[in-house]
């Protein structure tokens, strides 16, 4: 990916003033152009393994660089980083999909499910308790460990969530509110020249984790 992109959104977080923002407009227009074309470079990358993702368009899976500040102490008008969540419905999407977030010293790429609906949340859980150790295969095998030190600890309940005994063994497990893999990206990485080989051969290794994810909620 060219160097634009991160050089831009590290000015934008000394500057995330409106006023700066419309005298640089090029500059972001310029970044917002290399992602797009990135993104729409790897969607038939990642659907020759995953055929959901075969008909979206980059400009469906990524989101506004506009903050919404109406109930934020921030009021920063704008977000520091671009992103894309590629889904069969794009952004929209609530199922199981791969996430790239670029930003200075803080990229990285995500596959699984991210907020999902409370009954969306049960049936992973579900899933995972009937089918605990072949879970535990997938999060434990050796290729996706080379990218992900396991499921992110985002959010989790305190207790053992409602229907499930309190005994099971890996009770943990269906603690948490999000299910996500994570790689994290040095911005060196980001502008190299691999970059995109690395996160098709990082998607197709943790697309087992999605299959997964995706299973639960289709039954």
């Amino acid at each position: 990916m060219k160097k634009i992109v991160l050089d831009f959104l590290a000015q934008l977080q000394e500057n995330n003033t409106r006023e700066w923002f419309q005298l640089h407009k090029k500059q972001y227009d310029e970044a917002k152009k290399e992602v797009e074309s990135f993104v729409n470079s790897i969607i038939p990358a990642i659907a020759k393994f995953d055929e959901s993702v075969k008909y979206i368009e980059a400009k469906d899976c990524m989101f506004r660089i506009f903050r919404d500040v109406r109930f934020a102490k921030d009021k920063s008008p704008y977000k520091t980083n671009m992103g894309a969540w590629i889904t069969h419905a794009g952004r929209k999407g609530t199922g199981p999909g791969y996430y790239i977030h670029l930003q200075p010293g803080g990229s990285f790429i995500s596959v699984g499910v991210y907020m999902p609906e409370p009954e969306q949340l049960k049936k992973i859980r579900k899933e995972i308790y009937y089918n605990v150790n072949e879970f535990l295969s997938i999060l434990n095998d050796k290729k996706i460990r080379k990218y992900s030190d396991g499921l992110q600890e985002i959010e989790k309940v305190k207790m053992a969530p409602k229907d499930f005994p309190k005994d099971f063994q890996e009770i943990e497990l269906l603690k948490h509110k999000h299910y996500i893999l994570t790689f994290p990206l040095r911005n060196e990485i980001v502008e190299s020249d691999h970059f995109y080989d690395l996160l098709i051969m990082a998607f197709s290794v943790m697309y087992p984790f999605n299959t997964f994810l995706k299973r639960a909620l289709d039954e």
